[in-house]
């Protein structure tokens, strides 16, 4: 493998670059009309217009894509994350057109793809599930007869779901069947599959996921867990590696798990199993991401593991360099999805230019952007911006690191859901460890970004006014008399 396309745009794109770069590598960007002057275009060796800013008509042509690696000699195609990444068909013509696709294998993709698929694929392997039903449902007299035997409160989830979409918490008979048609509803528009099934809703639950690395050989390993509790609208927010709640125990019971829904559907490459743990510290499997996280850099800075190397090393044939027991978790990284949202105003998306786009800097802060300063952020995608990291030797130390990251970042000319992450880390339920994916709920509301901001502003004018107090004594000239000028003469 000489030549790799990235199928992606932003700061996944140029992140992938740098490393395949790194490993000698030549890289093709392709992109939009709305990404022409994009970080990872001018990154690139080549670079080629693949249409106008909507992704349908850009982004999302596979057969272009694919046609355009065809033409430029490439050996692999690197899907990042989002877009094409989790679709099957685009992995199964990317092979068939002789082109190595750098992640899961076609089958994979498609059955983890499916949470149906996927419970089924897995429930041979004694795994422990969130009790509910493991097929698709749509007749409500025998869905509301399995929810009884559930016991309320349940969740009606979409097949096909992710992003909180055809996803319907109910909490009694009564209101069961307007959720239902809802979900489904919700289902079809999103994903085209109205499919929906039933199971308990964990009340408290913390959204935990292992990273998992898969060769060829046989071999597979996790690179222990990620928090990603802290979420607005199902999407998560703020991660962190390792979390503060497992014990080594149940560590080590969740990695063995991933290991074995990895082998349920003979995965290749990297890729994440996601958990739900509840109050009690028992977790059950939710779903699998057949593809790069977003929050991967946090895996990355406590296992000393470049994970985009890992994928193309494995593409390569190559086996893994290591075994389970020479991994382990050194520090504590946290990353702040810094999106251009506003959290003031419901996290609705904030779209303008950069004005000013000045990232902090120093040991143990690492941010992975797509954006300049004076650059316009798009109503066309992801409003993720960034993502800002920080790593320390303890978890304390990580989130005082990011606290001074989120301070020293100039962001201007959009909201952004920096004042957001400082709230965050100053939230005794989040310093303490003691929180679950309903922390926004629980805890968030506007007006406590108004009155931290309100509270910077007085210490910074009372601080303004005593340095102001300060220099006006320094620079006092006294004042002498004419008479005692002259008797000193």
């Amino acid at each position: 493998m000489k030549k790799i396309l990235v199928a992606n745009r932003g700061e996944i794109a140029l992140r992938i670059m740098k490393t395949a770069r790194a490993m000698g590598l030549q890289v093709v960007a392709i992109y939009s009309e709305a990404d022409r002057n994009a970080p990872h275009v001018r990154f690139a060796d080549e670079a080629i217009c693949v249409g106008p800013p909507p992704s349908s008509q850009s982004y999302l042509l596979g057969d272009k894509i694919i046609s355009i690696a065809k033409e430029l000699g490439v050996d692999g195609i690197h899907p990042g994350y989002g877009f094409l990444s989790e679709n099957a068909n685009f992995a199964k013509a990317v092979t068939d057109a002789g082109i190595t696709f750098i992640g899961p294998s076609p089958a994979a993709i498609e059955v983890m793809g499916s949470k149906l698929a996927a419970k089924d694929a897995v429930k041979d392997y004694g795994i422990p599930m969130v009790p509910g039903v493991d097929e698709a449902i749509d007749d409500i007299p025998e869905a509301k007869k399995i929810a009884a035997e559930i016991g309320y409160p349940i969740l009606i989830k979409a097949s096909a779901g992710g992003g909180g979409k055809g996803m319907r918490i109910v909490e009694n008979e009564a209101e069961f069947e307007s959720q239902m048609n809802r979900a489904i509803s919700e289902a079809v528009s999103a994903f085209g599959d109205g499919a929906v099934f039933i199971e308990k809703y964990i009340g408290s639950p913390r959204h935990i996921e292992i990273q998992i690395l898969a060769d060829q050989h046989g071999n597979t390993v996790h690179l222990f867990e990620r928090e990603c509790s802290i979420q607005r609208r199902h999407q998560k927010v703020v991660e962190e590696a390792p979390s503060a709640v497992l014990t080594p125990a149940i560590r080590k019971a969740m990695g063995e798990a991933a290991i074995k829904v990895a082998e349920a559907c003979d995965y290749i490459g990297a890729g994440t199993v996601e958990f739900l743990l509840d109050e009690n510290l028992n977790f059950y499997f939710l779903e699998m991401n057949t593809r790069l996280q977003v929050e991967h850099p946090v895996t990355e800075l406590i296992t000393g593991l470049d994970l985009v190397e890992q994928q193309i090393l494995v593409a390569r044939g190559e086996k893994l360099a290591f075994r389970q027991e020479d991994l382990q978790i050194n520090g504590h990284a946290l990353e702040l999805r810094v999106y251009a949202e506003d959290p003031m105003d419901n996290f609705l998306p904030s779209i303008g230019t950069l004005s000013r786009y000045r990232a902090p800097e120093g040991e143990g802060i690492r941010l992975d952007s797509g954006y300049e300063e004076g650059m316009e952020i798009p109503i066309h995608y992801d409003p993720m911006i960034a993502k800002l990291v920080t790593y320390a030797p303890s978890r304390a130390a990580a989130i005082q690191k990011m606290k001074q990251a989120i301070e020293e970042f100039e962001l201007e000319g959009i909201a952004s859901t920096l004042p957001f992450g400082q709230f965050v880390l100053n939230h005794e339920a989040f310093t303490s460890g003691q929180f679950d994916t309903h922390f926004v709920k629980h805890y968030f509301q506007p007006e406590n970004i108004k009155q931290d901001q309100q509270v910077e502003a007085e210490i910074a004018a009372k601080l303004a006014i005593n340095l102001l107090d300060v220099e006006q004594k320094k620079l006092k000239v006294p004042v002498l008399s004419t008479a005692t000028w002259r008797e000193n003469r």
